[in-house]
């Protein structure tokens, strides 16, 4: 079982956009004045395309310097993250019903737990840890923000580390997430999708997207248990 975090689980935009803007400006020198559309994209992504929003230039081969300075944006927003953590629980909120979802779901027969989100790692932790979600996760097995591989190719390098680790007891996989981009990741990561219309994209951009089942948000701790268990179950795998 795979969750996205950001608008799926918690809401912490505001500490995660001035977070941004501080590593941004101390990487290239410039302040972030535009700042890219996030949702399902990675913070990887979102550097990039922000070098090119607020016309950054990178003096050099492009693919060397890129990744010298993604690099160091990835080194400074931890750092700009971290001094902000007492602000996650001030200035954001988990969603409703996450934490009971992920207790439910966590505690299925069989079920092991991990991310697949745009965040960094040492960034996803501290999210889930400020709203005392992190202990019903493996963190060594999840897709972060740090790579430059797109979520669809996250998901299967997730499930293949997963599988190695738990000794080939992976047999399906399940992505939870709120945005149209999530669902394709899932479809090209091989994995069935319960999309969950709490961030930007409503539930008939998310049905439309490809999504196997489609929730308002996660209130109700028995309907996502039941999602996940049925899109696990073989007579939905056929």
């Amino acid at each position: 079982m795979l969750w996205n975090i950001d608008l799926t689980l918690v809401d912490v935009v505001r500490v995660s956009r001035d977070s941004y803007a501080d590593a941004f400006e101390r990487v290239t020198g410039r302040p972030l004045v535009a700042l890219p559309q996030m949702p399902g994209r990675t913070d990887s992504e979102i550097f990039f395309e922000a070098l090119a929003l607020n016309e950054v230039s990178v003096p050099g081969p492009a693919e060397v310097v890129g990744q010298e300075l993604l690099a160091r944006y990835t080194r400074e927003l931890a750092v700009a993250f971290e001094l902000r953590h007492e602000l996650l629980t001030q200035h954001g909120r988990a969603l409703p019903g996450a934490s009971d979802a992920v207790a439910a779901v966590g505690a299925l027969p069989g079920v092991i737990q991990s991310v697949l989100t745009g965040t960094i790692r040492p960034n996803a932790v501290a999210k889930l840890r400020a709203f005392g979600m992190d202990g019903f996760f493996d963190f060594e097995i999840g897709g972060y923000g740090s790579e430059v591989y797109p979520k669809g190719a996250q998901l299967v390098q997730a499930r293949t580390r997963a599988a190695e680790k738990y000794a080939g007891r992976i047999v399906s996989a399940v992505y939870l997430a709120d945005s149209g981009r999530d669902v394709e990741a899932a479809r090209i990561g091989g994995a069935r999708c319960v999309a969950v219309a709490s961030g930007r994209s409503t539930a008939g951009e998310l049905r439309e997207a490809g999504a196997d089942l489609v929730l308002d948000d996660l209130a109700d701790t028995d309907r996502v248990v039941r999602a996940v268990d049925w899109l696990t179950s073989p007579v939905s795998a056929g």
